[in-house]
């Protein structure tokens, strides 16, 4: 696991810190070859969300309080191929597998109870992962601690 990925860990709502750790663990062991997975995104401020919102052209639909990320329960991925060119190619299999490496990924965290932004029905979002049965609604009415994670 490399050390973007393990800093962007440790910003996660610490319920699902441990759990992430296997998934990545799980499916850098899985892609034998050139690919290793990294976590792109992970815990977002309200202040970040809102600079995506607006950003051109549009890459979320979610406002401030409104993406799992915000929570600390979401992560995007990014495969890292020979330790420097990221790729988000869905279809490319660079273990020789017969199974694309992106598929592997997507494997692993469905097994761990996380849903794929890649199911969505309307806005596919390839990169996204969050934690099963979550939603912001019920989420932005939670207490937080005193490190500023809602309380679960």
């Amino acid at each position: 696991m490399d050390k973007p990925t393990i800093d962007r860990i440790a910003l996660l709502h610490p319920d699902v810190r441990k759990e992430v750790a296997e998934i990545v663990n799980e499916c850098n062991a899985a892609l034998t070859g050139r690919a290793q997975m990294r976590i792109a995104q992970g815990y977002r401020t309200f202040d970040e969300q809102t600079k995506l919102f607006n950003q051109k052209p549009k890459v979320t639909n979610a406002k401030a309080g409104q993406s799992i990320h915000n929570y600390g329960l979401a992560v995007d991925i990014v495969l890292i191929i020979d330790g420097k060119t990221a790729s988000w190619d869905t279809a490319k299999d660079w273990d020789n597998d017969k199974v694309a490496d992106w598929k592997e990924c997507v494997s692993i965290f469905k097994k761990y109870g996380w849903d794929w932004g890649g199911d969505w029905k309307s806005f596919k979002d390839m990169p996204h992962f969050e934690k099963k049965g979550y939603k912001w609604q019920n989420l932005i009415k939670l207490k937080k601690d005193k490190q500023g994670y809602v309380i679960l």
